[in-house]
This record gives C-alpha cells, sequence and structure tokens, in this order.
C-alpha cells in the first residue's frame, strides 16, 4: 500500500509555483494578489482562510482579507464583491462559505467576475470545464486530479466510482475523471443507489466525498482499489487537546491493507485544496484562461 501524501505534494507544488513568481516579477512583472471576504465568526472558516493567507506567503503572492460581521445584507455583500471586480490589482478572490443564512449563496457566487472566480463556482467556469474549454476549475476535484497524475494513478479505462454529487465535489469531479485523456468509465453514487455497494466493490478508483464518518469499509473494496478520501467530518476524541479529531469519509484502518494507493485524513485531499487554489490564482494573474 501507498500512502497518497497530499502534504508533502503541495508543498512541492507551492515551491514551484514561488519559482514562477519570482521568475515574473524579476522580468518586471505584477506579483499575484488574491482576495478573500470572510463573513462571520465561524471556525472552519476561520481556520480554512488563515491556511490560504499563509499559502500565499508561501507562494510569493499578495494576499488581502476583508472581514465582515454576519449581520452583513446580502446587498451590501454584493456591493463588496462589484468592488473586488472593478479593482484591477485584485487577479482573484474567494468568498468564503457558508454564508449566514439570510444571504443567497448562488447570488454571490454569480455576481463575481467569472474571471476572477479562483474558486471555480461560477456557471460560466463550471460549464466551460464541462466541455473541456479551459477554465478556473473548483480546487478539491482538481486537486484530487492532480495527485492521480503526481502518483501515476492509471486512470485510462478505469472504473471510478464517486461518491457523492455536490456541486462543489461530485459533479465537477465526475465531469474531469471523463475527459479525454483522463478517460475514465464514471459511476457516480449517493445517498439514494440502490446498488452503491456492488458499484464500490467493482471500482479500481473510488472518489469518496459523501459526507459520512468511515462510511466505506472493507467490504465494500476490491483489493488493489485506489482509494482517495475527500472527507473532513469533526468526531469526538476525549484523547485529544481540541476534544475532537477529523475522520475521512473511509476506514482507513480497515481499507488501507486492501488499497494499492490510499489518501489519509488529515494530510491528503484537505493540502491540495488550497494549493490548487493558489495555482488558479496565478493563472489568473498571467490571463491564462480569459484576455
Amino acid at each position: 500500500m501507498t500512502l497518497i501524501d497530499g502534504k508533502a505534494t503541495a508543498t512541492t507544488i507551492k515551491a514551484e509555483i514561488k519559482q514562477e513568481v519570482e521568475r515574473i516579477v524579476a522580468a518586471g512583472g505584477k506579483r499575484p494578489h488574491l482576495a478573500a471576504i470572510l463573513v462571520g465568526h465561524d471556525g472552519g472558516s476561520e481556520t480554512y482562510v488563515a491556511n490560504k493567507v499563509r499559502a500565499c506567503e508561501e507562494c510569493g503572492f499578495r494576499s488581502t482579507l476583508l472581514r465582515f460581521e454576519d449581520d452583513i445584507t446580502e446587498a451590501e455583500l454584493l456591493g463588496q464583491v462589484d468592488r473586488l471586480n472593478a479593482d484591477p490589482d485584485i487577479d482573484g478572490f474567494i468568498v468564503q462559505l457558508p454564508l449566514p443564512r439570510h444571504i443567497a449563496e448562488q447570488h454571490v457566487i454569480e455576481a463575481i467576475d467569472y474571471r476572477k472566480d479562483v474558486d471555480g463556482f461560477h456557471p460560466i467556469n463550471v460549464g466551460r470545464m464541462a466541455i473541456g474549454l479551459p477554465a478556473f476549475i473548483s480546487a478539491t476535484p482538481k486537486g484530487i486530479l492532480e495527485l492521480l497524475r503526481r502518483y501515476h494513478v492509471q486512470t485510462s479505462g478505469a472504473k471510478c466510482v464517486i461518491l457523492g454529487r455536490s456541486n462543489i465535489v461530485g459533479k465537477p469531479m465526475s465531469q474531469l475523471m471523463m475527459q479525454k485523456g483522463v478517460d475514465a468509465t464514471v459511476t457516480v453514487c449517493h445517498s439514494r443507489s440502490k446498488t452503491l455497494k456492488e458499484e464500490c466493490r467493482a471500482a479500481d478508483i473510488i472518489i469518496a466525498a459523501i459526507g459520512q464518518p468511515a462510511f466505506v469499509k472493507a467490504d465494500m473494496v476490491k483489493p488493489g482499489a485506489v482509494i482517495i478520501d475527500v472527507g473532513t467530518t469533526r468526531v469526538p476524541d476525549a484523547t485529544r487537546k481540541s476534544g475532537f479529531r477529523l475522520q475521512g469519509d473511509v476506514d482507513f484502518q480497515a481499507v488501507a491493507p486492501l488499497a494499492s494507493q490510499i489518501t489519509p485524513v488529515p494530510g491528503g485531499v484537505g493540502p491540495m485544496t488550497i494549493c490548487m487554489l493558489m495555482q488558479n490564482t496565478l493563472a489568473a494573474a498571467k490571463h491564462e484562461y480569459y484576455d
């Protein structure tokens, strides 16, 4: 069994990005600038945004964090989005999700200029990705694809089962795995799938993004399968100072001995998500996808 080390891979990629940024700056170009909007004080969002700011420093980017209380109105937030859209110094920006319940997340996503949408959530980017045109691809699916590539996982002709159909992971992942050059045969399973266990047993690659801790058991995995665990659920753990630990969607201890390659939680897909956001920001600064 080979452990797919997302943390080490992300460190390598961030070093590659930093080298390219320094070449651009040395040649008189602009240092990439990523902005983030954070509404409220959700603990997970606070940590995630802090990690993004740290990643910007590691990649040689400039970063701006705009913080607002959770009583900001939707109109006020959309005004901030418009301001970032119009700011030529901002190459890309994100609005950290989730947002307070009184704000329609889709309204905010669609208000972002798709050319600065480095999260890859805007319908234009989603649509372009789906038909194989250059676009900003949402960071988690893009990170998974990069892990598969760097660990030389055979995808052409492989049966890939994706557990989960979210707009952030499951749906874009299915599109990416089907595209030419990847060439997997894809099955998407979800909570209403009647033959979920049987589909998983036949899979060469399982990508678990269903949001249920330790959902994938040993009897769902055939020997030699590649397992990508996207899950990050906080479960109580009295032995930890924090009082919890992160649990993936895969029962790691039971499944790992069967797998040919597997991602851990934490340290697998998670570090790649932020890393791919950095890649998207560099692409935005270079105008690689849109003039």
